[in-house]
């Protein structure tokens, strides 16, 4: 069996060379490799489609083929062109993606995949082209849909619907998303409360019921736990010292923080929160995971200009509040050295913040806590499912209060919290069982025939809708 992966944003390679660098490049395309991989175990041909780069700033994606060195005689990358050369966000890639949808449906000629399966709205959008082209069927799994954002920014940033359409393109992203709804054989969440919460939106009505149990699988994404685990014997000294060297004292709890300088990751609610408490700032240390520089402090300028925007007010506020010196900043280069200082924290009884205003998943907080972090996250999204029944602590994103209260309570108890994410983690959150059951639902959808025809494809302009639930 051959199955295509469609996820035309950002790009792969053997060693996630930009991951986290740009907020193309995240935990999406963990999930793609890492099911791709997975499958590729179970015997599966897998091609993920993307975008062929040659750009001189985001080198190593300019070979048409390539692959993972794991699995490669199952599992390809397949770049194509698709709007020249240079690297584009996903925001400008709209009006190019009739082009791919061209270039795949010429790829595959003689070789038709037996299924696809679609992730984000550009990959979703992308798969209902190919599908009138092909014939052939598609799972769509969105990981994280327009309207939410929509919802979070307008409310944030007080910006009316034309300033954000400009910046985000949600008039593109939220029709692409209605056509992947109604084309797709099965859309695939992460939750129970993603289907209903985020599909369920009044956006989305009259493309998908998300009562419609026909229509959804939950399938929970996974970890690599080759590289997160929570045995630290076989970590690199020579690694371990260098982290161990960016930490201002390693031997107290920290509140740890592994999420990119974006506003609705919101970072500076976990600094305001430990800023703000005397208790907090009393029984543990900050620190913050900054790929790209290893003292901000002095190094600002060498982050990208957005990234400068959420860092700058940060820096600001700790040195307001008198707490330079317990504030820690790590350059982690890799999963595998993220995973090291992980452990490294662990063994202080330390706790992993995911304080995202929304998250729909969350692959961080799962990591965190294989390695044995206690997790305390938002209460918004995927985590209220993944970490309920005593295996992390919830709290409000929006509540600098209810967030130091949820960190001194995960500290309090770290012990007990670290080994109940560990558990948790390895009975339902690996990649193999993700694939297993990706796999079961495309054999599923191909013996049933769930390929309807697509009549039309059209014009991508939300914005009479979207204006008017605004308004």
């Amino acid at each position: 069996m051959k199955i295509a992966f469609l996820n035309p944003q950002g790009n792969f390679d053997r060693t996630d060379a930009y991951l986290t660098e740009h907020p193309d490049f995240g935990g999406q395309l963990v999930y793609v490799k890492e099911v791709a991989l997975a499958l590729g175990r179970l015997g599966v041909d897998v091609d993920i489609i993307t975008r062929r780069i040659r750009d001189p700033e985001w080198q190593g994606f300019e070979n048409d083929l390539d692959d993972f060195g794991e699995q490669a005689d199952r599992v390809r990358i397949v770049r194509l062109v698709c709007g020249g050369d240079g690297f584009l966000p996903k925001e400008e890639l709209w009006p190019y993606l009739p082009q791919m949808a061209g270039a795949i449906a010429a790829y595959y000629a003689d070789q038709t995949p037996d299924f696809l399966t679609a992730h984000y709205a550009d990959g979703g959008y992308l798969a209902a082209m190919v599908k009138r082209r092909l014939g052939v069927g598609f799972t769509f799994t969105g990981h994280s849909l327009g309207a939410q954002k929509l919802d979070k920014l307008a409310r944030a940033t007080g910006s009316d619907f034309d300033e954000l359409d400009a910046r985000y393109r949600f008039s593109q992203r939220i029709d692409a998303e209605r056509l992947a709804m109604v084309e797709a054989a099965t859309i695939i969440t992460s939750t129970t409360e993603e289907r209903m919460g985020q599909y369920g939106h009044p956006l989305y009505a009259g493309a998908i019921d998300p009562a419609d149990d026909e229509r959804f699988k939950v399938i929970p994404p996974g970890i690599n736990t080759r590289i997160f685990h929570e045995d630290s014997s076989q970590d690199d000294p020579e690694t371990i010292a260098r982290l161990s060297s960016q930490i201002r004292d390693i031997s107290r709890p920290h509140v740890v923080l592994a999420s990119r300088l974006d506003p609705k990751k919101n970072v500076a609610g976990v600094v305001e929160a430990f800023c703000g408490s005397a208790t907090l700032a009393s029984q543990a240390n900050l620190a913050l995971f900054v790929r790209g520089v290893d003292n901000p402090w002095e190094g600002i300028e060498s982050l990208r200009s957005d990234e400068q925007a959420v860092l700058a007010p940060i820096l600001h506020r700790i040195r307001q509040a008198g707490l330079v010196e317990r504030v820690s900043f790590i350059n982690a280069q890799s999963q595998r050295e993220l995973a090291m200082a992980y452990r490294l924290f662990a063994a202080s009884g330390s706790v992993f913040a995911l304080p995202s205003l929304f998250e729909p998943f969350g692959l961080a907080p799962i990591e965190a806590a294989a390695c044995g972090l206690a997790v305390v996250a938002t209460k918004n999204g995927g985590p209220s499912e993944i970490f309920a029944g005593g295996a992390g602590l919830l709290m409000d994103p929006e509540d600098p209060q209810d967030m130091a209260r949820a960190f001194c309570e995960g500290l309090a108890r770290s012990e007990e919290f670290a080994r109940a994410g560990i558990d948790r983690v390895l009975s339902t959150y690996t990649w193999d069982k993700t694939a297993a059951a990706y796999l079961a639902l495309i054999k599923e959808n191909l013996v049933a025939g769930r390929s309807k025809d697509l009549l039309t494809i059209p014009v991508l302009d939300a914005s009479q809708r979207i204006a008017g639930y605004l308004q």
